[in-house]
């Protein structure tokens, strides 16, 4: 789950990391109203959206006047704002921050993420700030310093310093700089982040260590602790299709594709998308309906994939081991008569009770093709596609 940068702000303030002051708006009139009570003679309109990016994009402009404010957030609300994050398409501005000036004379990173490796949270710092993290890590990797923090001791004094003045704070600045660290740290570990990232952290002109943007991603396995968190879900920014199949415990991703797979198991689905890719063809979506899925739970499946009005064809792939196919076979059966199915569909089986769920397949009178082995599935789903 993702949250927008207001959102981040709010949290990472109740753990004592600085930023500063701003006022999240949703009408041009909020945006003057904001710029009149934060006070001042400079303000930052920012679009906010759940991507990076936003200011090569147009997303993000500096004001002078309220004049100045009012136009800028005229111009950024309602805009479909695209950036190397959301795709050709982009994605609509609903929501503003209007944020006071901030005198930056240096911009750093800093980013925490879960290392699967060590099993520790990893703390990301750069003197590059304001860049796409992954051009400084591919160009100048010696630029990005990293600590991977014992979870029984934390962020410890020594380690926040040494990070600091890796990424050049001058020394009157490191005890700030620990502060904002040791507090991001908690932040992520508390909430049960899976990333935490300020980019940029900025020095000011008088020596001050604030956030001037931030962006945090949840664990949704761990959302059910958290409900405060859940509250701030903005659906408007998530693909329709994968809400819905959030409400029926559906593991659903669409994908640029043109056929449909429906896959029990996250491997088994992602080696079913390989092999559609091996033979010629390109997945629509992955789908996991995971091991206890019902007729009912198939039946939202493939009205879920056939809302793609791109879909040629549909390839589903069954492991019989929790799930039994004859159980997925009328699943199937049944959606595809509810739905009156139109695009060409690919059903190949193995494991528990599969000659009962080819039997059930073979006696529908439905056009189904079936097939033996995931390359056979592949090549007939690829063929069907290119046909329909």
């Amino acid at each position: 789950m993702k949250l927008h940068e207001y959102q981040s702000k709010e949290i990472l303030r109740k753990y004592g990391v600085a930023t500063p002051r701003s006022v999240p708006c949703f009408s041009v009139d909020e945006a003057v109203e904001a710029a009149k009570t934060l006070g001042g003679s400079v303000w930052v309109v920012k679009a906010q959206i759940h991507a990076g990016g936003r200011g090569k994009g147009g997303g993000v402009k500096v004001a002078k006047s309220l004049d100045e404010v009012r136009d800028h957030a005229t111009k950024i609300l309602g805009m479909q704002l695209v950036t190397h994050q959301t795709g050709p398409a982009g994605q609509k501005v609903r929501r503003l921050l209007v944020e006071e000036g901030a005198d930056i004379r240096k911009e750093l990173y800093l980013g925490l993420v879960v290392d699967r490796g060590t099993q520790q949270v990893c703390v990301m710092a750069s003197s590059e700030g304001g860049m796409d993290i992954e051009e400084v890590a591919e160009h100048t990797p010696e630029k990005i310093h990293k600590v991977y923090v014992d979870p029984a001791i934390g962020l410890t004094d020594a380690d926040a310093d040494d990070l600091a003045r890796k990424i050049g704070v001058p020394d009157a600045s490191v005890p700030q700089a620990r502060t904002n660290l040791q507090a991001l740290y908690k932040a992520f570990w508390e909430t049960d982040a899976s990333l935490a990232e300020i980019n940029p952290l900025i020095l000011t002109g008088d020596g001050r260590v604030m956030a001037l943007d931030a962006k945090m991603n949840f664990d949704s396995n761990a959302l059910f602790r958290h409900p405060d968190i859940v509250a701030l879900r903005d659906l408007d920014e998530e693909d329709p299709a994968e809400v819905e199949a959030s409400k029926f415990d559906l593991s659903y991703i669409s994908l640029d594709g043109d056929i449909g797979c429906l896959v029990n198991g996250a491997g088994l689905a992602m080696a079913t998308m390989d092999t559609i890719k091996l033979y010629g063809g390109s997945p629509a979506n992955f789908l996991d309906v995971g091991g206890g899925a019902t007729t009912e739970k198939v039946t939202e499946a493939f009205k879920i994939m056939l809302r793609n009005p791109g879909l040629k064809a549909i390839l589903v792939n069954i492991f019989g081991g929790i799930m039994k196919c004859d159980t997925i076979a009328e699943g199937v059966v049944a959606a595809a008569r509810e739905v009156k199915l139109a695009v060409p569909l690919v059903v190949r089986m193995k494991g528990t009770n599969e000659d009962l769920g080819k039997k059930i397949l073979a006696d529908s009178g439905l056009p189904i093709i079936t097939a033996n082995n995931m390359a056979e599935a592949a090549e007939r789903v690829v063929a069907a596609a290119r046909q329909h």
